[in-house]
C-alpha cells in the first residue's frame, strides 16, 4: 500500500512535543508522533522560524537538517508533501493553508481554531474547495473512539431522540471552545445552527474595537435548527459532556475517561419509566490523533470525504465569532449564518517553548 509523505509546519507543542505532557493513554497526541505511529505516513520535513526547535524535532523524529526549513514555502516547493500539518497559532494559519493548497497538497491537518477571522475562514473554504483539498481540523474528540460510541448510542435511538446537550467546559474560545463546539456539533450530526446567545466574562477587557488582544473565555446557548439545544458552560467540572434524550442520557466524564449510560430499567406505580445505569457499549481505545491521520489516509486512498472537512471547520469558527458578536451586542441572540463579522484575533505573544522531555 502507498505510503504518503507528510510535512509539519509549526514545530512547537502540539506540533511535536505535547506527548511529553499527556498520559500514555492519549499518545500519540502530537502531529509528528501521529505520523510516526501511522504505518501509511512518513514525516519527511518540517518548518519553523526557530532552527533550534527544528533541530530538536529532527533529533526526535529523524528529519535531516537539509529538510528543516525556516521558510515553509520553500518546503512546499521542494518536498511536495501529500499531507501537510499546520500546527501554528490561528493568526498565522490561513496563509499557510492557502499556500499548501496552491502548492498541490492533497490533505491538510490544521490545528484549531481554523483561522483568526471569519473572512480568513471563508478564504480557506474557497481555496480548499477549488483545489479539492481534504482538511481535518485538530478537534480531536471528533476522531476519538469513545465519543464515536457515544454518538452511536445517540444515533441508535435506544434512548429516544436527542433533546439537549450540555458541556461543562467551554473555556477560551479559540483554544478550548473549538474542541467543545466541535464535539457538540458532531454529537448532533453536524446539524445547522439557528442562533446563539453568549457572554464573555473577560470580553470587555480583551476586545479592542474589532481586535481581540487575547483569546476570550465564553459560555452560552446554541440552538440547532433540528430543535436540539446545547448549553456550553464553564461549570468547573472540566471537560464533561451529556446528551439527554427522550428516554435516557449518555455522559462522558473526566475528559472521556469514564462513560455512563442511563436508560429505562423499570416502571413506577404509574407506569412511568425509571432510569438507571446500564452498560455503556465496549469500544477499542485508540489515540485520536492517529485516528485523524488515518482518516486523511483513507481520503487519499479512496477520494471519499473526510470525517471533518473544511466546511465543518468553518462552522466551528463561525460559532466562535457568533459568541463574540452576541457578547458585543449585550448578550443578544445572534442568528446564523453570521454576516459581516469584522473581528480578528491578534495577540502579541512570544512562541511557547516546547517541553522536550517527559517528566521522569
Amino acid at each position: 500500500m502507498q505510503t504518503y509523505k507528510a510535512a509539519l509546519i509549526g514545530c512547537s507543542r502540539m506540533g511535536a512535543f505535547i506527548d511529553n505532557e499527556v498520559p500514555p493513554s492519549m499518545r500519540p497526541y502530537s502531529h509528528a508522533a501521529g505520523y510516526e505511529a501511522c504505518d501509511r505516513t512518513d514525516l519527511i520535513a518540517c518548518a519553523d522560524l526557530r532552527p533550534d526547535v527544528m533541530a530538536q524535532v529532527g533529533s526526535r523524529y529523524g528529519i535531516a537538517a537539509d529538510r528543516q526549513y525556516t521558510d515553509y514555502r520553500e518546503l512546499l516547493e521542494r518536498e511536495k508533501p501529500d499531507i501537510v500539518s499546520i500546527a501554528t497559532q490561528p493568526e498565522h494559519r490561513t496563509e499557510i493553508i492557502i499556500a499548501a493548497a496552491d502548492a498541490g497538497t492533497r490533505a491538510i491537518y490544521a490545528e484549531k481554531a481554523l483561522s483568526a477571522s471569519m473572512a480568513e475562514a471563508d478564504r480557506i473554504v474557497e481555496v480548499c474547495q477549488a483545489h479539492s483539498v481534504a482538511l481535518n481540523m485538530g478537534t480531536n474528540r471528533r476522531f476519538d473512539p469513545g465519543y464515536d460510541q457515544m454518538k452511536a448510542v445517540i444515533d441508535s435511538g435506544q434512548i429516544g431522540a436527542l433533546k439537549t446537550l450540555i458541556i461543562h467546559q467551554t473555556s477560551a474560545l479559540f483554544n478550548g471552545a473549538s474542541h467543545s463546539f466541535d464535539l457538540l456539533q458532531r454529537l448532533n450530526s453536524d446539524a445547522p445552527i439557528a442562533w446563539v446567545q453568549a457572554h464573555l466574562p473577560d470580553g470587555d477587557k480583551v476586545i479592542d474595537d474589532e481586535i481581540l488582544r487575547e483569546d476570550p473565555v465564553g459560555h452560552g446557548i446554541i440552538q440547532f435548527t433540528n430543535g436540539v439545544t446545547a448549553y456550553a458552560l464553564n461549570s468547573g467540572r472540566g471537560l464533561e459532556v451529556e446528551a439527554i434524550c427522550a428516554n435516557g442520557s449518555v455522559t462522558a466524564l473526566g475528559n472521556g475517561n469514564e462513560w455512563q449510560l442511563r436508560a429505562p430499567v423499570k416502571q413506577d406505580h404509574r407506569g412511568r419509566n425509571v432510569m438507571g445505569l446500564v452498560d455503556f457499549p465496549a469500544f477499542e481505545h485508540r489515540a485520536s490523533t492517529l485516528c485523524l491521520i488515518e482518516d486523511l489516509v483513507r481520503v487519499l486512498d479512496t477520494g471519499e470525504e473526510p470525517r471533518g472537512g473544511v466546511e465543518i471547520a468553518r462552522a466551528n469558527t463561525e460559532l466562535i465569532f457568533a459568541f463574540i458578536e452576541s457578547h458585543q451586542r449585550g448578550g443578544a441572540r445572534v442568528e446564523l449564518p453570521l454576516d459581516g463579522s469584522k473581528y480578528r484575533l491578534e495577540r502579541d505573544r512570544a512562541p511557547r517553548e516546547p517541553k522536550y522531555k517527559a517528566d521522569a
